[in-house]
């Protein structure tokens, strides 16, 4: 079970932030999330940071995002992971995503590298030497664009409650529809005062990790930035709690109701 604890945050987080067409984020973004097992016990932590890079020829940028393990679950479960993603400073469409995995062992190193034109996706497994190619779906997102993207092409101020939407993405060797639900507007308490969120319902698979299909809860900031506040998940067994421990290089002013 604790296996999937930091992968499913950095899935469903970077999946699920929304924005106007105004620019939502720039380089130099950071975010750092905290994560709790049922309700009270530290499971480790995951950050985001967006930077500059240069991809053959292109200008680009390079979000890099990590999950690690803490406190008491580190000594009998560590988990170390790695996922990166190249995508243009425009279209926020991804050339390149890395996925470099230990999580209590089970390690995964993969580059996937993609053709947004001829609709392909080059799968570079580099622990078995074995490299594939796979046919995407048009304008096709990785599971970290995927959260860059949406920020800055869904406009959050025609969303009614119920709405669903979608997102055409590719993880490892798979072609993956995501899909969510808009439920509508809460003010939550954080870490740094009460704030105005909008709340989201991902839909996930029942089964093995999820009790059911509704199983997640996202909470991310009503403003320009969209930050991901929070997000609460009914495991198989247990529970998952994530929230939003820090912050820096936020392109816009982030609104606080109350101050802490």
């Amino acid at each position: 079970m604790k296996k999937s604890l930091l992968t499913l945050f950095i899935i469903v987080t970077v999946q699920t932030s929304f924005a106007q067409a105004e620019v939502a984020f720039d380089t130099g973004e950071w975010f750092k999330f905290r994560m709790s097992y049922s309700g009270f016990l530290k499971a480790g932590n995951a950050t985001l940071h967006v930077k500059d890079a240069n991809l053959n020829g292109k200008d680009v940028y390079h979000v890099v995002g990590n999950g690690w393990t803490t406190g008491m679950i580190k000594w009998f479960f560590k988990v170390k992971d790695r996922y990166e993603s190249y995508f243009d400073k425009k279209t926020i469409r991804p050339y390149k995503f890395v996925r470099n995995i230990d999580e209590g062992g089970h390690t995964k190193d993969i580059e996937i590298d993609f053709d947004q034109i001829n609709n392909k996706a080059y799968v570079n497994d580099k622990k078995h030497k074995e490299k594939k190619v796979f046919d995407t779906k048009p304008n096709i997102q990785d599971m970290v664009s995927t959260f860059y993207y949406l920020r800055n092409n869904l406009e959050t101020k025609t969303l009614k409650v119920g709405d669903e939407v979608k997102v055409d993405m590719f993880f490892d060797e798979e072609n993956y529809g995501f899909k969510l639900k808009y439920l509508g507007e809460e003010t939550i308490e954080t870490d740094f005062g009460e704030i105005e969120s909008l709340v989201f319902r991902p839909y996930v698979m029942a089964g093995r990790v999820f009790k059911e299909e509704e199983s997640l809860t996202l909470w991310v900031s009503k403003d320009k930035n969209k930050v991901p506040l929070r997000i609460k998940a009914d495991l198989a067994v247990g529970s998952l709690r994530a929230d939003l421990e820090g912050f820096r290089g936020l392109k816009h002013s982030f609104n606080i109701v109350v101050n802490n």
